[in-house]
Formats: structure tokens, sequence, C-alpha cells
């Protein structure tokens, strides 16, 4: 085993239309579908849709960092 780590990251949108905290499970919930060794996450953009005056849904920008299985 290697005595370093290489790391990528990748950009995801979730969002859900319960709160901010749902968008980020949502998206993570996806991306672990597909994507082995996640990591970390960082928020990096809240907004939101509206509808009729109100929060139609919660809508978070995520990086998610995951570990290079060979590194």
């Amino acid at each position: 085993m290697s005595e370093h780590h290489t790391y990528k990251k990748i950009e995801m949108v979730g969002s859900s239309k319960n709160s901010i905290e749902d968008a980020i499970e949502n998206a993570l919930a996806e991306c672990n579908k597909s994507i082995n060794n996640m990591d970390w996450f960082e928020v990096i953009e809240t907004r939101g849709h509206i509808v009729n005056g109100a929060v139609g849904h919660y809508q978070v920008t995520l990086k998610i960092g995951f570990k290079i299985a060979s590194s």
C-alpha cells in the first residue's frame, strides 16, 4: 500500500422539496450508486426554486472527494 493517497473531486447538484439537508443526502445517495471511496463533501452553493412565492425545491451544489482506489 502506498504511503500517500490521491483524490479526485467532482461537482454534483442535489435537490429536495423538504430541506437543504435532504438535498445533500439525495446527492450523496445518488453518487454512492456509482462512485466508490467517497471521503468528504463541501457545499459550495445553495439556492432554490420558487413556485408561487414559496420554496419549490432546495438545491445545493457539492464538491465530493473520493480516494483513487490504487493510491
